[in-house]
């Protein structure tokens, strides 16, 4: 971790300004928005632009109300199933990733649908396929009911897939050999959790067989570590992020584990409460995943009307990933600055 700055935020110097208690905000970098939701962002954005208002979405594209409540107001139309959708309106699947079923019934319906999976969603998808089609038994490590693990296991016929959730569960598992067992995991899990089932699963069957790369993806990883870095020492911690977001919840453990003596889940700055925050002298800020960057300014300038700021700014990793988009949304017409389009690292 390097310290590139420590900012002194800017005040008119009033006797107002000079009484307020001080406080130091640290923020964590990498934070905020990944390589999927910046693309599926844009696919929703491109086929508004394309196809025009309105334009179907099948669930949240990403979890973050802020952003879903943006693109609703430009004619995107979120809806939980398809047959809510009009048949003459593109459809678009958010980035958490459906099951096989879905594209099944849009096909059978002859619906125009982009499918704005995260391309490491897909990886995982992939894997498990692979997987299958050599006769292993999955196991799925994830959370219960989580979109993205609905989706991946729907990948698969019904029942062949195993879901984890504990060590517990891992304890309970009803195989007695490993041979013809594998696993794959949810992408936004807790990095250190996630090693503790791993390793346990491996201990209980050493011939299970791991995916060929990790699957909890660059970004989770990235911001956990972020997070590490910068709790200790902070009074509070406040991860900018949706309740339903599962990235966004692991930040707040993370915080929590490494030093952090109170983390906190906030949507919006109105969403802190002042009385119970108190006069914290040290802040650490990150954001989940799907968040986006103007939400965490929010949180920051609402420090900035009551505390005398002074901001730091450490970096753990950089990150430059980027993901294509799908080809009929790709017009030079379409393009603008910061379009994820490129191919990812």
């Amino acid at each position: 971790m390097s310290l590139i700055s420590q900012d002194k935020v800017a005040r008119a110097p009033d006797e107002q300004a000079s009484s307020l208690p001080a406080v130091t905000l640290v923020l964590a970098n990498p934070r905020g928005f990944c390589a999927g939701v910046v693309r599926a962002i844009d696919i929703v954005e491109r086929a508004l632009a394309k196809y025009g208002a309105p334009v179907y979405v099948r669930h949240e594209i990403v979890h973050n109300r802020f952003v879903v409540d943006s693109l609703r107001a430009k004619g995107a139309v979120f809806v939980e199933e398809l047959d809510e959708v009009p048949g003459d309106v593109p459809v678009i699947f958010s980035a958490h990733g459906v099951p096989k079923s879905v594209p099944q019934e849009a096909q059978r319906r002859a619906m125009h649908y982009i499918d704005a999976t995260c391309p490491l969603v897909s990886k995982v998808h992939r894997e498990a396929e692979r997987f299958f089609e050599k006769g292993k038994t999955m196991i799925m490590i994830g959370h219960a009911g989580h979109p993205e693990v609905i989706g991946t296991m729907g990948q698969l016929p019904e029942g062949a897939v195993v879901l984890v959730e504990t060590l517990e569960d891992v304890a309970a598992l009803p195989f007695q050999s490993g041979k013809d067992l594998a696993f794959v995991t949810q992408t936004t899990l807790s990095v250190d959790d996630t090693a503790h089932i791993v390793d346990a699963l491996k201990q209980r069957y050493p011939d299970i067989q791991a995916p060929k790369a990790e699957d909890i993806c660059y970004a989770t990883t990235n911001r956990q570590a972020a997070v590490k870095d910068s709790a200790a020492g902070c009074d509070l911690y406040l991860v900018v992020g949706a309740p339903n977001s599962s990235n966004s919840n692991r930040l707040v453990e993370v915080a929590r584990r490494h030093g952090a003596k109170q983390a906190l889940l906030v949507q919006r700055a109105h969403d802190l409460d002042w009385n119970a925050i108190g006069r914290p002298q040290r802040v650490g800020i990150s954001a989940g995943a799907s968040a986006p960057e103007s939400l965490v300014n929010e949180v920051i300038e609402a420090f900035n009307q009551r505390f005398k700021v002074t901001i730091e700014r450490p970096i753990t990793r950089e990150e430059n990933v980027r993901f294509n988009i799908p080809l009929e949304l790709r017009e030079p017409s379409l393009e603008s600055p910061g379009t994820a389009s490129e191919g990812g690292s």
